[in-house]
């Protein structure tokens, strides 16, 4: 029996591509830059790769000792995956959908909050994925809860996606590379070794 700890690869890259690829697809149609008509390859993504993986992404982080990489692509994963079932259960709220709907992202809204002031100790683009994704989902409550368009949170989600794509670029080439090929930039704030 070996002393030699296990290693695992970093599972950060994966989670952020399922994320970044759902994510734009979805910020596409509520930019209104694809038609609404594509809705049902963004919920096969949601079910699948932004929900699955990312579920994947954050029980490996858990493995790796990384409680916000594991909170945040388990929660995530779990956002997606209750969001195919929403889209394919909004009518049972008849008339209410606006308000359900806008709760529903509204609270999310309020997590990833929370998770941003996390990445104060993370690297900077975790910083503008987190900032970006929160103002995302505050514009999709409003627009939710008013029946306003939800051109301008799409195209903060559009934002938000294309970090997570650069971010989980990043870290494949650099692990690849062995040192930093795509910088990602270093933490605001130091932690305590």
């Amino acid at each position: 029996m070996s002393d030699k700890p296990v290693v695992i690869a970093d599972p950060g890259p994966l989670g952020l591509a399922a994320f970044g690829i759902t994510t734009v697809i979805l910020s596409l149609i509520n930019a209104g830059l694809m038609p609404g008509t594509i809705m049902t390859v963004v919920l096969q993504l949601a079910l699948v790769y932004g929900g699955a993986s990312q579920l994947f992404a954050g029980m490996w982080e858990f493995r790796k000792g990384n409680t916000f990489g594991a909170t945040a692509f388990t929660s995530y994963g779990a956002f997606w995956i209750s969001f195919y079932l929403l889209v394919n259960n909004a009518a049972a709220m008849g008339k209410d959908a606006g308000a359900g709907i806008g709760i529903y992202l509204l609270m999310w809204g309020v997590f990833s909050l929370y998770m941003f002031f996390g990445t104060f100790y993370a690297n900077k683009m975790l910083f503008f994925i987190f900032l970006f994704l929160t103002i995302t989902f505050i514009l999709l409550a409003i627009a939710n809860f008013s029946g306003s368009s939800a051109a301008i949170g799409g195209w903060f989600g559009l934002i938000t996606g294309i970090l997570a794509l650069y971010t989980s670029a990043a870290g494949v080439i650099n692990a690849q590379a062995g040192k930093v090929v795509w910088p990602v930039g270093t933490a605001f704030l130091k932690q305590n070794s």
